[in-house]
């Protein structure tokens, strides 16, 4: 599974006081959100008569180099790296996206995915808008750039949220005014923070911690926030009863050192292993995860069943993200590629190995046979989340409902696929208490296939039912 991407903000004021420009800012907070999405990035700058940007296909430090950064002159900026849930990995489906209209420009950069996006698309092409992409995140742009011909900015975003079905944490430039909004469920994060010379915003509070800022607070569910004159103002433009925090976002998604409404993912993921070795105990000499997802939750489970904590396979940290792909006879030196074993820890062991799902089950399926033949007198598969069974529609890359393992095999079924001598998944319940937010205000429709949002062919919440309705 990967996630769509990740998005930051940066405002600075007193440009004589601050010696660090707004666009080597955002480098570095894309940096720390590079997690989020590795297929491409991009920074865009207000230099208080109009926006320049840089961006381009791979990763951060690839694209970017110092004096192009130090060249996009500016105090307030936003930037995105991007892997592709809705449009195509190309060029002109980098982020941010630039509209100019005859009133000014609007920048706009996303984290999430649209269920209408295709519908308005075609709306806004009936009446005469031109794309020059195929990602939701333009058709956002355009809707933006309609209404503001017509309202002042609050209103203008109010009224293309009315339009939108789906995730999306946004954040926006209007020419050189800086704004942030975050869906009215709330499904991808968005916080805000201090810097030393004005505010940032980012997915994840990570990329605030690395521009040496302080953390204020999370953006909330249907909340606008706009920093201007130095100030910060609070526009609660939708207030629904209910969130729909995306539970993979506590599991795999978001750096474990972020705060990300409220929960320190790294304690989350803690628990998750707690709650696993609770619900699912085994008799066994080590507790091991798949690295790097699957660390924090083995802790947890050490902890919780007392069996040490000992590290089975290595992950090879200099692999790039595409290598030269091997046939059919080279399956095994590809998976060795990525990780190894370290033979002399797993020899006559009864091993507890800790991931944090299946999708497909090959990549499992091949991790336990390496633990197998490195000499493991058995294999125990630890889940850190439980069965996923349908498809995600709000932002996450991830596999046909045909091709989820779960959604057409038992648990013991999934257990003799991947080879384990046993497997243990977390349950809905586990995974909620693990997080900390009740229930109502997480989105488990990969997990349960009831969705918060109107989908076409899937189930709903019975909760969700009612439209969502102005504060």
């Amino acid at each position: 599974m990967r996630e769509e991407c990740g998005v930051a903000g940066v405002v600075q004021f007193k440009e004589e006081t601050h010696p660090v420009p707004s666009a080597l800012r955002l480098y570095y907070a894309l940096y720390a959100l590079q997690h989020r999405g590795q297929e491409s990035a991009g920074i865009t700058v207000h230099d208080g008569r109009q926006p320049q940007t840089l961006k381009g296909m791979g990763l951060v430090p690839e694209i970017f180099d110092k004096d192009d950064l130090v060249s996009l002159k500016g105090d307030v900026g936003i930037g995105h790296v991007r892997y592709s849930t809705c449009g195509d990995s190309r060029i002109e489906n980098c982020q941010p996206f630039i509209v100019k209209y005859k009133s000014g420009s609007v920048a706009l950069a996303h984290n999430g995915n649209l269920v209408n996006g295709l519908d308005l698309r075609a709306q806004l092409e009936a009446e005469g808008h031109v794309f020059v992409a195929n990602s939701d995140t333009e058709v956002i742009a355009h809707l933006l750039v309609k209404e503001l011909l017509k309202y002042e900015p609050v209103e203008a975003l109010r009224n293309v949220m009315k339009q939108l079905n789906g995730s999306y944490s946004l954040v926006i430039m209007i020419d050189d005014l800086l704004m942030a909004v975050r869906d009215p469920l709330g499904f991808k994060p968005l916080c805000f923070g201090t810097i030393d010379s004005g505010y940032a915003v980012a997915s994840e509070s990570v990329a605030i911690d690395t521009l040496n800022g302080k953390l204020l607070r999370d953006v909330e569910p249907g909340e606008l926030i706009i920093f201007r004159d130095g100030e910060v103002e609070s526009h609660q433009l939708f207030d629904e009863k209910y969130s729909a925090h995306c539970v993979f976002e506590y599991v795999y998604f978001a750096r474990p050192d972020s705060i990300i409404d409220g929960q320190l993912v790294y304690r989350v993921r803690e628990r998750i292993g707690e709650k696993l070795a609770e619900e699912h105990p085994v008799d066994a000499d080590m507790v091991s995860p798949v690295p790097d997802s699957g660390i924090t939750s083995a802790i947890g489970y050490s902890k919780g069943s007392k069996i040490d904590y000992e590290e089975s396979l290595m992950k090879n940290r200099y692999i790039g993200r595409t290598f030269i792909l091997p046939g059919q006879a080279m399956r095994e030196t590809a998976v060795r590629l990525k990780m190894n074993t370290i033979n002399e820890n797993i020899k006559g062991k009864k091993v507890v190995l800790i991931d944090d799902s299946i999708v497909r089950g090959t990549t499992s399926r091949r991790i336990i046979d390496m633990v197998r033949n490195a000499g493991a007198e058995e294999v125990h598969a630890r889940i850190g989340s439980p069965p996923i069974v349908a498809p995600c529609y709000l932002g996450i890359d991830m596999a046909s409902r045909d091709e989820l393992i779960a959604a057409h095999k038992t648990i013991k079924g999934v257990e003799a696929v991947i080879n384990a001598d046993s497997l243990g998944y977390l349950s809905v319940d586990g995974l909620v208490a693990a997080i900390g937010i009740g229930r109502d205000d997480l989105c488990v429709g990969c997990l349960t296939g009831a969705y918060p949002v109107e989908i076409p062919g899937e189930s709903i919440c019975q909760r969700r039912q009612l439209k969502l309705h102005e504060f």
